[in-house]
């Protein structure tokens, strides 16, 4: 089996390889955890706060795909193991059963919150090595931020 060449060397592309796993795992875990939201949010405010979780599902998926795709294209193989996302997430858990859509506007602002600060740092770290990768994870963070705004507008 060929491996994939990367155009980085390899101390570049460890910090870069990492900043992508990183970046996978948050999105995967938030589209993840969207998706639970969804199906068993219940509240005054269920219609909007179901479709606004659907977009955030749809945001990060489309993102985890990228992000993955970029780090195949550096030689750096993605882990979006459901087992890998379990053990290395920093997202916090949601309760099991109906959430009441108060609480899940709060975990979210939770989630988006630490998701975006995490995603900052990764926008920092990937400058210098490889800022293609850079783009890409500012355009997450664009995403991610904006939908943090739009979970706190509503506390």
């Amino acid at each position: 089996m060929a491996a994939i060449k990367s155009p980085l060397d390899e101390s570049a592309r460890g910090t870069v390889g990492k900043a992508l796993q990183g970046a996978l795992v948050d999105l995967i875990d938030l589209s993840l955890q969207g998706k639970q939201a969804h199906w068993n949010l219940i509240g005054h405010h269920f219609r909007s706060i179901h479709l606004q979780l659907d977009e955030v599902v749809a945001s990060a998926r489309l993102h985890s795909d990228t992000v993955a795709e970029r780090a195949v294209a550096l030689g750096v193989n993605p882990d979006g193991r459901a087992r890998t996302i379990a053990e290395t997430s920093q997202l916090g858990s949601l309760d099991a059963g109906y959430l009441q859509d108060d609480k899940v506007i709060a975990a979210f602002v939770e989630r988006l919150g630490s998701a975006v600060a995490r995603m900052r740092e990764r926008v920092e770290a990937t400058e210098k090595p490889d800022p293609v990768t850079q783009d890409i994870l500012i355009g997450v963070s664009a995403d991610l931020e904006k939908h943090y705004w739009m979970f706190q507008a509503q506390r």
